[in-house]
């Protein structure tokens, strides 16, 4: 007996079905970006590795598929200390790098504010489990060029819509900044390279607790009177800590003002909150969902990573989507399309069925040919599960569409 033939470890296929319910909800996505003036591109699946892996990935620059350089020899491959030596491309692992190349190759042509929609798959060599795949579609907006407070506005304005748009009720958004952080380690003598592995550290609070993480604090050599009593204190600060000698006051009056600009929306300011990658530079967020213990998307601004390509810094901002999270949670109706029917043939008279079937498409329907069955049974059942309303038996005697006799199929 063959062996299944399976895709890669850590990605899928879609069947017809699936496929189309992911493409309803990315259409939602879209229709509410565009309507928030965001104007949507494309970047190529691949980038010089030599970009993937300037420091401004993170964690997920570890993460990154390498392309062989062409035309390697055996004595390359032994010569070569690093495996960096042998690529020269990689496939992108986020959205964020190719966006900075992107504006730097055609700030000219852009607009002094961009607005920007990303949609599209990337990849990371995961060890894959349930829900963290090697292949997965990001959606993301960005605003590259607006240095003031209006990017976060409209960021977090059209995710709060694409969530209602959705169905996704209930949901807040974590807030916090950079500089609340960066202020909060200083108090407790952390700065330079120790303050971006304490954050890393801090990060993991709500895994293992205000003892685990002064302990892994105390490994990195990081020890302070307060630590452990900041840390307790930390999950319960709202908006009225502003009286916390580790806030950063200039920051902190930063986040209120969003707060005031947006007050629909459900924002929470959480001094815990940290996001992984290393370029944030200011406002960070991720969004909550009150029944789930992840978060389903996040971002922040990131203002120094433009200039790293450019050689001029650029303003920068980005909220990010968790697809993969979020089309498992959603329920769309289906949408209104063209009604779908079948012809049955015996396979004979390829030009007449062709001419019959150019007939009723010419009328706005959408048309199988299938070719008739012993038992129809099982292939009006498939049919009926794939969408298809109605079918007719295409005999011998039918010329013309107007023919034909429908049956509905349920």
């Amino acid at each position: 007996m063959p062996s299944p033939v399976n895709p890669p470890r850590g990605m899928r296929d879609f069947l017809p079905a699936e496929k189309a319910r992911r493409e309803r909800v990315l259409r939602v996505i879209r229709q509410v970006y565009r309507a928030h003036g965001f104007d949507e591109i494309e970047t190529p699946v691949m980038e010089d590795s030599s970009r993937l892996h300037a420091g401004l990935g993170g964690d997920n620059e570890k993460l990154a598929f390498g392309v062989l350089k062409r035309g390697l020899t055996t004595e390359d491959l032994h010569a070569a200390i690093e495996p960096l030596e042998l690529v020269d491309l990689g496939l992108r692992f986020d959205l964020t790098v190719p966006l900075a190349r992107f504006y730097a190759s055609h700030r000219a042509e852009l607009p002094s504010v961009f607005r920007a929609i990303q949609i599209a798959p990337v990849w990371r060599a995961e060890r894959p489990q349930k829900g963290r795949y090697r292949q997965f579609v990001q959606c993301d907006i960005d605003i590259l060029g607006e240095a003031g407070p209006l990017a976060e506005v409209e960021l977090i304005a059209a995710t709060q819509d694409v969530l209602e748009a959705l169905g996704l009720a209930g949901c807040s958004i974590r807030i916090n900044d950079r500089r609340i952080l960066t202020s909060l380690l200083a108090s407790w003598g952390v700065t330079g390279d120790s303050a971006e592995r304490a954050l890393i550290t801090i990060d993991k609070l709500d895994k293992i607790g205000v003892e685990g993480v002064a302990d892994e604090l105390a490994t990195l050599g990081i020890e302070h009177p307060g630590i452990a009593e900041t840390l307790a204190l930390l999950p319960a600060v709202g908006w009225d800590a502003d009286a916390a000698d580790w806030l950063d006051p200039e920051a902190y009056e930063h986040l209120q003002a969003l707060r005031g600009a947006l007050p629909q929306a459900d924002l929470v300011f959480d001094p815990t909150l940290v996001r992984g990658m290393g370029y944030y530079t200011g406002t960070i967020f991720e969004i909550a969902h009150p029944d789930l213990g992840y978060s389903l998307g996040g971002g922040g601004r990131y203002d120094g990573m433009i200039g790293r390509f450019l050689g001029t810094d650029v303003p920068a901002i980005g909220f990010s989507l968790g697809f993969e999270r979020i089309v498992d949670l959603v329920s769309l109706p289906d949408e209104d399309v063209a009604e779908a029917v079948v012809l049955l043939h015996q396979g004979r008279d390829h030009a007449r069925l062709a001419r019959l079937k150019e007939q009723l498409v010419g009328q706005g329907l959408r048309v199988r040919l299938e070719k008739r069955a012993k038992n129809l049974k099982p292939l009006l059942e498939r049919l009926a599960g794939e969408g298809f309303t109605r079918f007719a038996q295409v005999g011998d005697e039918v010329t013309d569409a107007a023919q034909l006799e429908f049956r509905e199929l349920s």
